[in-house]
């Protein structure tokens, strides 16, 4: 029987949400100038690096122009059948709202 060897890595919240966001995601929806968190930009290094998530593949990051616009490629990729994510600020939810509302009354992941 092999031994596994575990290995560790100390990072910060922000490192440690996007790795984990990252391996649980098929579509990411950023609007990377919001000052929420670096999440978004750690993302999309992944994405450019060719990192695989847990699914094998490497996630589709796609750069949108405001808040409110990030929030429709995730609607469109839960009601595809995808796991997608996006990331934001308290001011930015608030953007986000309409489409959360209809993702909700969906009944969308």
């Amino acid at each position: 029987m092999s031994e596994i060897k575990k290995s560790f890595l100390s990072v910060d919240g922000n490192t440690a949400a996007a790795l984990e966001s990252y391996n649980f995601a098929e579509v990411a929806a950023i609007y990377p100038i919001t000052p929420s968190s670096p999440i978004a930009e750690y993302i999309d290094l992944y994405a450019s690096q060719g990192k695989k998530s847990f699914f094998d593949n490497t996630v589709k990051v796609v750069e949108m122009q405001s808040e409110a616009g990030a929030a429709g490629p995730v609607h469109g990729a839960l009601q595809a059948g995808s796991y997608a994510v996006t990331y934001t600020a308290s001011q930015g939810l608030l953007l986000m709202l309409p489409n959360i509302y209809k993702i909700v009354g969906e009944m969308l992941p």
